[in-house]
């Protein structure tokens, strides 16, 4: 039997689409925003490396300026440097119909995907299906998706649990990958999180 974990060695961060005029039709995209946010900063503090996608970017903007500003600025009084990031680009619903997030994935080496965006029941369905068919173990961090619609959200989680990804929260992949309060990073998951 095959152990469903997270480990640090093995991770990507892939997310999905946060973008400026996607976001406010959301439904409760303020809060998304918040726990997307936590997320990024605890896989930066992780070394978990993090993949970002845009659809249709000349149509739906870029990535909204807090998940941007997440993903690249300084953090903990520069302990962690400002990085740069390219999103990749994609008009197909599913990221892992793009080559460039295909070389993206298969570039970093990491067989585990925590995936979070929007829309749940489009984008971010599409690529976990396509992700789970190409052997990736993936895990839906269940507050960090949304649809315009909860119940398309909901019908989301149930397909995919179904058809293998493991349904988690973003405070629950942390502290699986950190593995225990004497780990390198604890303090600062610690204060993400709060």
């Amino acid at each position: 039997m095959t152990t469903v974990q997270i480990l640090k060695k093995d991770a990507v961060l892939v997310a999905i689409d946060f973008q400026e005029k996607l976001m406010p039709a959301i439904k409760d995209h303020e809060t998304l925003e918040e726990t997307t946010v936590k997320l990024i900063k605890g896989c930066r503090v992780l070394n978990v490396p993090i993949l970002i996608t845009q659809q249709y970017t000349k149509g739906l903007g870029p990535t909204t300026a807090r998940i941007t500003e997440a993903i690249t600025a300084d953090l903990f009084d520069g302990i962690l440097r400002s990085a740069e990031y390219t999103p990749i680009e994609k008009t197909t619903f599913s990221a892992m119909k793009e080559p460039e997030f295909v070389k993206a994935i298969t570039d970093c080496g990491k067989k585990t995907v925590i995936i979070c965006g929007i829309e749940a029941h489009i984008c971010v369905q599409q690529t976990a299906l396509d992700l789970l068919e190409a052997g990736y173990q993936v895990f839906l961090v269940y507050d960090c998706v949304a649809s315009r619609k909860e119940s398309d959200k909901k019908q989301s989680r149930r397909r995919l649990a179904a058809a293998g990804a493991v349904v988690t929260t973003y405070e629950s992949v942390l502290y699986e990958i950190l593995g225990g309060a004497k780990e390198v990073g604890f303090k600062q998951i610690s204060a993400i999180v709060k």
